[in-house]
């Protein structure tokens, strides 16, 4: 008898529950794990990486990195409130910490935990865009936790690993395999090229998302392309966009020019923060609201940003599009 294979409606029916919605762009996912597992295996990854990571001592960066940081933050949480997702916000706790590393990197671990490299500050240096190009890596990494694509992963990453077992019990004794998850998802302990932590669609959107929260923190929105040319001419050579899991910087640099002139027509007029001086001076010769627009209070800035949200949902972003 020709043995077949079936996946039991128990599972089915756990997976349909489990289907969410990226509020910023539209796209479909899937989270198996719940959300109080992924916020305490992922403060049990970052607290271990924090013991042994070592914090610069210069108080001038770490004061860089802070700052942007807690404007990108905001940003992030007057959009979770304009989108009506305001249940996620009391699961974050931010925290911000500027590392000795020479590694071009930057995570934030959901619940808020945001690391910066030193060696990622020093690529970016202390021209008159260093606070709009670290916004462009904060945003990005913010955007990864609040789009929940480190939940995301770790799903994917149990599902791969429990196969055909049918995640005996769906999530009974599961933690050891989540706690394996989520260091996989993160890339902590696990050499860069080994398991990638994203997808190439997980880094476009959080690209995409991450222009969004610049802008709506006061910064230029483009300065993700400079630094993204800054990182190309960094790299020895670019490996093609199909043997690896992230996109080329080409590929990037691309979707970037592509979606900045619509992020900034439609999040401009709702910045939080007056504008950096490299948003200031473009907003002088485009079309876009002027800077004194930024100005506006948070209460109408999160008015505006619902508005303009719902727009973008209607068109439904799409990735690489």
């Amino acid at each position: 008898m020709k043995k077949q294979h079936f996946i039991p409606l128990a599972l089915a029916a756990t997976m349909l529950a489990a289907c969410s919605t990226v509020s910023m762009t539209g796209r479909r996912q899937l989270n198996i794990v719940s959300e109080a597992d992924i916020l305490s295996a992922s403060l049990t990854e970052y607290q271990s990486y924090m013991q042994s990571a070592t914090k610069s001592r210069d108080a001038a960066a770490t004061q860089v990195v802070t700052t942007v940081a807690q404007r990108i933050a905001a940003a992030a949480e007057a959009y979770l409130t304009a989108v009506g997702q305001e249940a996620d916000l009391q699961n974050y706790a931010w925290e911000f910490n500027l590392v000795e590393d020479p590694q071009l990197n930057a995570f934030c671990m959901p619940g808020g935990k945001i690391v910066v490299y030193t060696g990622m500050l020093n690529l970016i240096g202390n021209g008159t865009d260093r606070d709009d190009e670290l916004a462009a890596v904060i945003g990005h990494e913010v955007s990864h936790a609040i789009a929940k694509h480190g939940q995301e992963r770790a799903s994917q990453q149990m599902l791969a690993s429990m196969g055909s077992s049918v995640l005996s019990g769906v999530m009974s004794g599961a933690s050891s395999q989540l706690q394996s998850a989520v260091a996989t998802a993160y890339g902590l302990g696990t050499q860069y090229g080994a398991l990638l932590p994203f997808s190439r669609k997980h880094e476009l959107e959080a690209d995409y998302m991450g222009s969004v929260l610049a802008t709506l923190a006061g910064y230029d929105a483009d300065a993700a392309i400079t630094l993204w040319q800054k990182m190309e001419a960094q790299s020895s050579g670019s490996q093609p966009t199909f043997l690896s899991t992230h996109p080329s910087s080409t590929k990037r640099i691309s979707e970037l020019q592509k979606n900045n002139p619509q992020v900034k027509r439609d999040y401009a007029a709702a910045a939080l923060f007056p504008s950096s001086a490299a948003a200031a001076a473009k907003a002088t010769t485009s079309t876009a609201a002027p800077a004194s627009s930024a100005k506006a209070s948070a209460t109408t800035a999160k008015s505006k940003k619902a508005t303009t949200t719902a727009k973008k949902s209607s068109t439904g972003y799409r990735i690489g599009n």
